[in-house]
């Protein structure tokens, strides 16, 4: 009888291990694959512009020389719908114009200052944001010191111009379509990235 228990008793340990085991190996899979998951969906966000470095929100103020739009389709203080993906969860998502500004866009690919690969054709610098640019359009293929900060590293960097377009730029508030706190004087869209709401 005391055998019978002793030998049920360790059949019974026996299965409580092999389910701990079971579960353990269980719960490393599911991580293992969030894991991988979270490192594919970090890769694809870093190629090409990488705008997750991205300032999200800024002070609002405006470089030296930039002047207000005397006539921009979109009013300060009005409503839009932003069609532009700089960002994830920005095309989509409404916006409120906070300054609407007259000069030159550029996409620009440049190396930050802080290392890594070069970013290419970050959308936008502006004509007053580039160091020494003075008042003729920059053709593409321009070597420039870019003076903006809209991203970490980009102050200070060597950039090329890859395309420029005389335009209204827009200094805009919106939330991102995927939640998160608001996003405040984003820089810049430019007047095609925005419909009337």
């Amino acid at each position: 009888m005391l055998k019978k228990q002793t030998i049920l008793s360790l059949i019974a340990v026996f299965f409580l291990v092999l389910s701990a085991c079971s579960n353990t190996s269980d719960e490393k899979a599911k991580n293992s694959g969030n894991t991988e998951n979270e490192k594919r969906m970090d890769h694809s966000k870093m190629e090409g512009m990488d705008h997750n470095k991205m300032e999200h929100s800024s002070s609002g103020k405006i470089p030296q020389g930039l002047k207000a739009a005397k006539n921009p389709a979109f009013k300060v203080g009005s409503q839009a719908i932003v069609k532009a993906d700089h960002m994830e969860g920005m095309d989509g998502a409404e916006a409120t114009i906070a300054g609407a500004y007259d000069t030159i866009a550029y996409s620009v690919t440049y190396t930050p200052t802080t290392g890594g690969k070069p970013v290419k054709n970050h959308k936008w610098v502006i004509q007053e944001e580039i160091k020494d640019a003075g008042t003729k359009v920059l053709k593409p293929g321009t070597k420039v010191t870019l003076e903006a900060d809209h991203m970490k590293g980009m102050k200070g960097a060597t950039g090329t111009i890859e395309t420029a377009e005389k335009t209204t730029v827009y200094m805009i508030d919106y939330t991102s379509t995927t939640g998160g706190e608001p996003v405040k004087n984003h820089k810049w869209v430019t007047e095609s990235e925005l419909t009337s709401k």
